[in-house]
């Protein structure tokens, strides 16, 4: 993304220098989740010999718990955010799909956050990063339980830059005063700047992608002295830029064949080892550290795209089109996960239990000693069990919604049953080739057994004595899920979308460009945009 600015290493460095270890007020423990944006399975070393760019996350996993079929609750952005702080799927949640730089509505209001929660439990909560699920009036993250908010609205590749740098296709920077017309391209934001919020107020529009890692661990570290010193626990969402794709311009690369996205995967992983020191400097055994990824690779930006691992959804690839992000291929959701909690998650620990991001609010909310929002049901699981070492028994049935591929959005298209997965959709996902794999309905099933094929190439004959036997447990499991949901108190997203709600800086000025930091939207001319 870009070599850190020397103002923000040193600022980085102070507050570093002036942690201090927390006043012992409260048995409860500090939470941190990390969340990385379309990161692949084999982008950890831990998990894929063949990648070098994560020693600091590596070292997470030898001194915590690695899970090796941890899975994303969704295989887009606002989908799997959304399952994330609410521990519901997006058929339950209303989120089935990814919002919008224009979009009215969020994560309906009705949905109790995880930060919610456990701000009504004392704990201090801050979201430092991405949010996407929605940034117009009371959907912004300070109206959803955060008690401090700093990050963008939603990817950054939403929104132009001055400094753009890598992207499939290349995106031109944000236009100035006095250049010539230009002629828009596709998927590149070429009129409205990117901008970057603290609060309610936008600070920098565009934002400055190449200090954007260090700026946030800067906040990050501010925000745990904070909670420290008033003697609270507290809960820190950091959902990352990375590695959605490279958009800021990286410094060179060190000897290494994966080129630009190694040197931004190396960024991200140095980010994590920042916010890892800052944890250990409060007290070793006090804060739970949770990695995972938002979902798989986004395969269309080719070379600018994440490792699969062994996950390549064969039988997808051999018909064209993406079996990664947006699919319900394991490569779309399986994602690295990683637990570290000095003294109570065991070290140099792998589980293979099936587990998911959705597991994360049931679980924190647990641990924490609250207790769930009543009229609900919950998807997620309390994995606490697992965390400690006491069991490797995860879910036995995980529901997979198609996030932006082929089906409607957010219905259950694929269902894993212990070391089955049936899916009753494929196709319709773009591959670095520009491929679109044919919308395809199955009934009966397609149904692979993982153990024997992790690849996904070759379903079982539905002829086969293996598929008659478990396609009556595969069906019964899905006629519940469905039933399950269908009663459930169900919330509805609002989609509609109205140029008012881009967040702009000033109106006034070509692609909302602040003429100095600061101001926001506390200008009275702001005040019709997106003033909250």
């Amino acid at each position: 993304m870009g070599t850190p600015c020397p103002q923000a290493v040193l600022a980085l460095a102070v507050v570093l220098l002036g942690l201090s270890a927390p006043r012992a007020v409260s048995g409860r423990p500090n939470f941190i989740v990390i969340l990385a944006d379309d990161v692949g399975w084999g982008d950890l070393g831990a998990n894929w010999a063949e990648t070098k760019e994560t020693p600091h996350l590596d070292e997470l996993a030898a001194e915590g718990t690695r899970f090796v079929d941890f899975h994303s609750a969704a295989s887009t952005c606002s989908p799997s955010r959304a399952s994330l702080l609410t521990g519901r799927l997006g058929a339950r949640n209303g989120v089935t799909h990814n919002f919008a730089v224009t979009s009215v509505g969020g994560l309906p209001l009705n949905e109790t956050t995880l930060a919610e929660v456990l701000r009504e439990a004392g704990y201090s909560t801050a979201a430092i990063g991405k949010w996407h699920l929605g940034h117009h009036g009371h959907h912004h993250p300070s109206f959803r339980g955060f008690d401090y908010y700093f990050g963008i609205p939603y990817s950054h590749d939403m929104g132009c830059t001055d400094t753009p740098g890598y992207n499939l296709p290349p995106c031109p920077p944000c236009p100035r005063l006095g250049t010539a017309a230009r002629v828009a391209r596709k998927d590149c934001y070429t009129d409205i700047a990117l901008p970057l919020f603290e609060n309610v107020s936008i600070v920098q529009q565009p934002v400055n992608l190449s200090s954007l890692a260090a700026r946030y661990a800067e906040e990050a570290a501010r925000f745990i002295q904070r909670a420290s010193d008033g003697g609270r626990p507290f809960f820190l969402y950091l959902a990352l830029a990375h590695m959605h794709v490279p958009l800021g311009v990286p410094p060179p690369p060190p000897a290494s064949d994966r080129g630009i996205y190694g040197a931004t995967l190396r960024e991200m992983d140095a980010l994590v080892g920042r916010i890892k020191q800052v944890a250990d400097s409060h007290g070793k055994g006090n804060t739970l550290l949770w990695f995972a990824g938002d979902n798989g690779p986004w395969a269309q930006k080719c070379e600018l795209a994440g490792r699969l691992g062994p996950f390549m959804g064969a039988w997808q690839r051999q018909r064209g089109g993406s079996s990664a992000k947006q699919t319900t291929w394991e490569g779309g959701h399986r994602v690295p996960a990683l637990a570290y909690w000095p003294g109570r998650i065991p070290a140099k620990q792998t589980s293979h239990a099936l587990l998911s991001t959705l597991d994360i609010f049931p679980t924190l909310v647990a641990l924490a000693g609250a207790a769930l929002p009543p009229n609900r049901r919950f998807d997620g699981l309390d994995v606490s069990p697992v965390l400690f070492g006491w069991s490797d028994v995860g879910h036995e049935v995980l529901l997979h919604p198609n996030s932006g591929a082929a089906g409607k959005d957010g219905g259950i298209e694929a269902l894993r049953l212990a070391q089955y997965k049936a899916f009753y959709t494929t196709g319709g996902a773009m591959a670095c080739d520009g491929s679109i794999g044919p919308a395809e309905h199955h009934q009966p099933p397609l149904v692979f057994n993982l153990d024997r094929d992790i690849q996904e190439q070759e379903p079982l004959d539905v002829a086969s004595g293996e598929y008659q036997a478990v396609l009556p447990a595969i069906s019964r499991a899905y006629a519940r899920a469905l039933e399950d949901i269908a009663t459930d108190n169900v919330s509805v997203a609002d989609y509609s979308k109205d140029p008012a709600a881009t967040p702009c800086c000033d109106t006034r000025r070509v692609a909302c460009r602040c003429q100095a930091p600061g101001p926001g939207c506390r200008t009275e001319r702001r005040a019709t945009w997106l003033c909250l």
